[in-house]
């Protein structure tokens, strides 16, 4: 299957799946348009979201855009994603552990379709600069501006050149400016430091509306040493196709929607935010880098491309997870080489702060060993990391819960370690205190890691046998009682503390035979002390 070359060949796909909605009706890109896409998170389950594409845009001030709005169309439900990847739900981790371990470099070409219009200098200014396009506001009544939200900027390393690409928001402040909100546990905040320590700012270029393969790795935490655009090829497949920029020494996905070129001042910062953020609270105002627009390029007849964020669940909330399930899982196995690793979950409404690990413990060390290079890989992920048996269910919160209520002891199966980074977490200060949050122990952040595996033998799971339960399903499915959706355990099995006794004594009742256990019971019988 070959893949997709842009943004709208994505979108084809989606609206071929039925997971594509067009509005076609006049709505306001400042008070309407995000809400109305935040219902179906708010209101529907996963499985009944859609993307969205609006036709009719317009602003609080009446100004109607010609320029369509793309909402959700990358991670609005598990299976929108897994259509951006062409592939089923299920194989979404697997392919992102493929694309990790498969990296795929991109080519140059001559020239692109996001070239198609170009405007530096007075063609910028009389095109209205960043107003030219419909950049909705996400958070009405909080939001103290438009913002760009499915931004992937793309900054590079001025010691080795090798690219980023990161998602960061970007404050709308002028025809020609942004904020930029570059965190400096993120890699886009190494190139900007690496810059300012050389008094030269940081060259970056805002690619809104890429294709797919590179839209999806922007906000993965991909390796420092491994560059997104080597691994979007990994998940296409094949290279992805880049165009020189025209204003700056930097490369951008040939046939992107839009890309705007410019340079992240590391002389000053100025105030940024409020804006509602994915762990689900505001952001508030901080002193943060701005960004100058050099020169705008984009597609005739562009589609501005938008990601609900916000409170979770969200797109970015999705994308987060899943990336960092195939990340995670991929960094365990093969590049800390620790055995027995199964599955590695992310639970959304936490976005990548609360991991459960599911492995086949085959020495007690190595539980240890994967909760503490989890949290070693960035020191903003895993404020809490449990590590269960393989027959705990990760997916399901009761499963989890069940492992902790009774497969831990909190003196003994707990660790908690200090020196962690916050990241937009409102529980590391008090308001306008952030910035004080530093790695000093009582005022740093904290992981909590658990061990909630079995120690020993366990007597089996109290349900009934798997064949007795499969029998009864059948039955359930034959009187028409209502559909059943299984949560594991939904059938009893061993945990190996089960005698020849205990099983002779099951069999027998299930021949009606229970009075010889009775009667050995009797013969067994001890006088009270």
């Amino acid at each position: 299957m070959a893949y997709y070359r842009d943004l709208r060949e994505q979108l084809q796909a989606l609206e071929q799946a039925g997971l594509l909605v067009r509005i076609t009706e006049p709505i306001n890109k400042d008070t309407e348009l995000m809400p109305l896409v935040r219902w179906q998170f708010r209101g529907l389950a996963e499985e009944e979201r859609r993307a969205f594409l609006f036709t009719h845009v317009t602003d609080v001030k009446g100004r109607k855009y010609d320029i369509p709005v793309a909402v959700g169309c990358l991670a609005a439900s598990r299976r929108i994603y897994g259509v951006g990847l062409q592939c089923r739900p299920e194989e979404i981790v697997g392919r992102w552990t493929e694309a990790e371990a498969h990296p795929i470099p991109p080519v140059i070409v001559e020239s692109g379709l996001v070239h198609e219009e170009v405007h530096i200098g007075p063609s910028l200014r009389e095109k209205g600069g960043l107003g030219e396009f419909p950049i909705p506001i996400s958070t009405p009544g909080f939001d103290c501006a438009p913002y760009t939200t499915a931004s992937h900027w793309f900054t590079k390393d001025p010691e080795t050149g090798k690219i980023n690409i990161g998602n960061y928001r970007g404050q709308i402040k002028s025809p020609t400016r942004t904020g930029v909100y570059i965190h400096s546990s993120n890699h886009g905040g190494y190139h900007w430091k690496k810059c300012k320590e050389r008094g030269i700012p940081l060259q970056a270029a805002l690619v809104i509306g890429a294709p797919p393969a590179v839209a999806y790795t922007a906000p993965a935490r991909v390796p420092l040493s491994v560059s997104e655009l080597d691994v979007a090829g990994g998940i296409a497949g094949r290279p992805v196709e880049v165009v020189r920029c025209k204003t700056i020494d930097m490369v951008v996905p040939a046939y992107a929607e839009i890309v705007i070129e410019g340079e992240i001042s590391t002389e000053y910062v100025e105030p940024e935010a409020p804006f509602g953020e994915a762990p689900g609270y505001i952001g508030e105002r901080m002193l943060n880098p701005y960004f100058e627009v050099k020169c705008i390029a984009h597609r005739k007849n562009p589609i501005f491309a938008a990601i609900v964020s916000q409170f979770p669940p969200s797109e970015s909330s999705k994308m987060k997870q899943l990336s960092a399930e195939g990340n995670y899982l991929r960094f365990l196995k093969s590049d800390c080489n620790i055995p027995g690793i199964l599955e590695v979950v992310f639970y959304e409404i936490a976005v990548r702060q609360i991991c459960v690990i599911r492995m086949k413990k085959l020495n007690p060390a190595h539980v240890w060993q994967a909760l503490h290079s989890m949290v070693g890989y960035h020191p903003a992920t895993g404020k809490i990391v449990i590590v269960v048996d393989e027959d705990i269910d990760p997916r399901d919160p009761d499963s989890v819960f069940w492992a902790l209520a009774f497969r831990m002891q909190p003196h003994r199966d707990m660790l908690v370690i200090r020196n962690r980074t916050p990241s937009m977490d409102p529980s590391a200060a008090p308001p306008g205190k952030e910035l004080e949050v530093s790695m000093h122990e009582m005022a740093g952040c904290s992981a909590l890691l658990i061990d909630a595996t079995r120690k020993w033998d366990y007597p089996p799971v109290s349900l009934p046998k798997r064949e007795f339960m499969e029998r009864a399903r059948g039955l359930w499915e034959r009187l028409g009682l209502p559909p059943l959706r299984p949560q594991n355990p939904w059938f009893g099995y061993q945990l190996g503390s089960w005698s020849e006794e205990d099983e002779e004594a099951a069999q027998l009742a299930l021949r009606g035979e229970h009075y010889q256990t009775g009667e050995k019971a009797l013969k067994s019988r001890v006088p009270v002390k």
